[in-house]
């Protein structure tokens, strides 16, 4: 008889899964969560306000191979089934009646939620991750994000962490004279479930207010007080910078932005809660080339484009990633200028165009297109658009679209129509060749590029021929980037004097000059002077390559320094001191052993890829770093779990 049920449940399932928002509206959701560490555990008691459009005889949330206990509707027990993917309420639910669910419920989620670092040397941190990951697999909610929930989360544990969610903290209550608090966030307005969100680590932080009196919160580990700045340079000024330019006020309480360890992605624009990776951390030396600026603008512009409007479906994706990349852009051209916008966007152009060369190009509107078009295409279409129709029709359909659209969901052509209205055009064409299409408009996109003078003299400035305006180009005043271009063209005939000019430019000689005239050996030694992490590494190695005869001079040079959070300076080092003859040889014992030890599961993901790249091109294996390679099969990332598992399996086999 069950297994009837259940089938029965499956066809329902299948069925309603997508229909159920036209029977039943989840209003709020109180949620009181706690955790066993050691078990990798979550306990919660959930009570639910919702809604009966229509009379329904069963209604289901999203839950992942979760138990629950007490189940109750109004105050009185139902039935329920939990089929290890939906927990399904089964009774006579009323047309127009307020219903109160609550229950109890426990789950070891195998994805969206993850501690880190309690068993291991790493910080010791829980994080969630809802996107594409399903908060269904911690916390029971709906995965169809058209069901928009207001989410107070209340959630208990020890006093010595920050516990940080979606919302404004209203009370840290102490728990009967423990060691455990319970700290209570309230949200005023409802999102997705997928934007649901939760930290806990060991953190402080710095507010700011923006000039529309919203406190930015910008948590930082308290080791890291000196970066503070690095890291989170230009939010305040790029927050204010959306609000006037969309035109829109923010829409949430406050803005977090809290770093965590081995994160899936670069960042995540839960509501009012972003959770990026701590990578992004960085000094002032770090900033000139990897720094946290673009992916900052980005997550807060999706506090608009994904969290106040949604779209409907993945056809329409777009409307979150294409806009956020777009209004992120645009936040960096008022810190860096235009020049900048238009570079990131000839950047874009042309990976577009190798995409299209590919034979991968696809419709914006196609759910299975990739990032690069869902982002970029989609920025792209809106710098078009806005040429198009014009600067105020374009900003004035933004915020009716906005405005009407609000807390709710949307599709590609709610947007369209607003553009329609206030510039007086119809967009049918417009859409058809930008959107549409499967096909890039390159050649559209390349006169909207041409409109900048920076673009056209970079297009103008060539050495593919090697021609005789090459020299002239190398000390014309021309931008850093057209002369990098020239410097990659042309690397064996740079002048000494070139090394006189800016980071960007000395970074491009470094990068590209391979082979080094041992005549531009003092001027190319000063590379490993200049404050750019990337700089440095690429001059060491090709430093070391050319002049054997110097390497211990080198190396001795660079031994104090780390690089970038991935260490990518002192990895290099390592292996270049092993593989210097007679360098401090007594130490190649203490220098392989750091080597491998950076393989281990305290250190970030990035950091341990590198490290076990360079032990394979070294052949270097031993029995540490084939364990900890083994470890990293059961890592949550999956760019080091395929690492390792292929590695595992080339070893295995070289054995056979």
């Amino acid at each position: 008889m069950k297994q009837i049920f259940y089938f029965l449940l499956f066809l329902l399932s299948a069925i309603c899964y997508s229909q159920q928002t036209g029977y039943v509206d989840f209003l709020q959701a109180k949620p009181e969560i706690s955790f066993n560490v050691q078990e990798k555990k979550v306990f919660g008691n959930v009570t639910y306000q919702f809604k009966v459009l229509a009379p329904i005889d069963s209604i289901f949330l999203d839950a992942k191979k979760m138990t629950f206990t007490n189940v109750q509707v109004n105050d009185r027990k139902i039935k329920y089934e939990n089929d290890g993917n939906k927990l399904w309420l089964i009774d006579d639910f009323k047309e127009g009646i307020d219903y109160s669910l609550t229950f109890s419920y426990e789950a070891i989620p195998q994805k969206a939620l993850y501690f880190v670092g309690w068993d291991n040397e790493a910080p010791n941190q829980i994080w969630t991750q809802g996107q594409g990951k399903y908060t269904s697999n911690w916390l029971p909610s709906i995965d169809d994000t058209n069901d928009k929930i207001e989410f107070d989360l209340s959630i208990t544990f020890q006093s010595d962490y920050q516990v940080i969610a979606n919302g404004k903290l209203v009370d840290v209550e102490r728990l009967d004279h423990s060691d455990y608090y319970t700290w209570h966030y309230d949200m005023k307005q409802p999102m997705s479930s997928y934007l649901v969100a939760l930290v806990i680590g060991e953190y402080d932080k710095k507010v700011e207010i923006s000039d529309s009196d919203i406190p930015l919160e910008m948590y930082y580990y308290p080791k890291d007080s000196n970066v503070v700045e690095p890291t989170y340079r230009y939010s305040k000024q790029m927050f204010d910078f959306l609000e006037s330019e969309i035109g829109v006020s923010y829409p949430w309480q406050n803005y977090k932005q809290i770093p965590v360890h081995d994160f899936l992605y670069a960042g995540m624009e839960n509501t009012g809660t972003t959770i990026f990776a701590d990578t992004y951390v960085v000094d002032s030396i770090a900033f000139i080339d990897k720094n946290y600026v673009n992916v900052n603008a980005h997550e807060l512009a999706h506090q608009w484009f994904g969290d106040l409007v949604t779209a409907k479906s993945g056809e329409h994706h777009w409307l979150q990633e294409g806009f956020a990349t777009y209004y992120a852009l645009l936040a960096e051209r008022d810190v860096f200028g235009d020049n900048y916008y238009y570079w990131r966007l000839y950047e874009y152009y042309h990976e577009l165009i190798n995409q299209e060369r590919l034979n991968q190009g696809t419709s914006l509107l196609n759910s299975k297109s990739s990032s690069l078009t869902f982002y970029k295409r989609g920025c792209w279409v809106l710098h078009a658009l806005r040429k198009n129709v014009g600067d105020e029709p374009f900003k004035e359909a933004l915020q009716a679209y906005l405005e009407k659209h609000k807390f709710k969901n949307v599709e590609t052509s709610d947007f369209i129509s607003e553009v329609e209205k206030t510039s007086g055009l119809k967009l049918d064409s417009f859409v058809d060749t930008w959107i549409v299409s499967d096909v890039f408009p390159q050649e559209k996109a390349h006169e909207l590029l041409l409109q900048s003078t920076f673009i056209q003299e970079y297009e103008m400035v060539d050495c593919e021929l090697a021609n005789a305006r090459c020299d002239y180009y190398l000390e014309a005043t021309i931008s850093d980037e057209a002369k990098s271009k020239i410097i990659s063209q042309i690397p064996n005939r740079i002048p000494e004097k070139l090394f006189n000019s800016s980071l960007k430019v000395r970074q491009a000689i470094a990068t590209n000059v391979t082979q080094i005239p041992v005549g531009l050996k003092p001027m190319y030694e000063t590379l490993l002077d200049d404050a750019s992490y990337a700089t440095v590494e690429a001059a060491l190695y090709h430093l070391w390559l050319n002049f054997p005869q110097d390497r211990a001079l080198y190396l001795n040079k660079t031994s104090d320094l780390i690089g970038f959070k991935d260490k990518n300076i002192r990895l290099l080092w390592l292996v270049l001191a092993l593989s210097t003859t007679d360098y401090k040889a007594e130490l190649n014992n203490e220098f392989y052993r750091e080597l491998v030890g950076y393989t281990s599961e305290k250190y970030n993901f990035e950091v341990r890829l590198n490290a076990f790249q360079y032990i394979d091109a070294m052949a270097l294996y031993n029995d540490v770093s084939i364990d900890n390679l083994k470890q990293a099969t059961k890592h949550h990332n999956w760019r080091l779990v395929k690492f390792a598992k292929d590695k595992l399996e080339q070893l295995k086999n070289k054995k056979q």
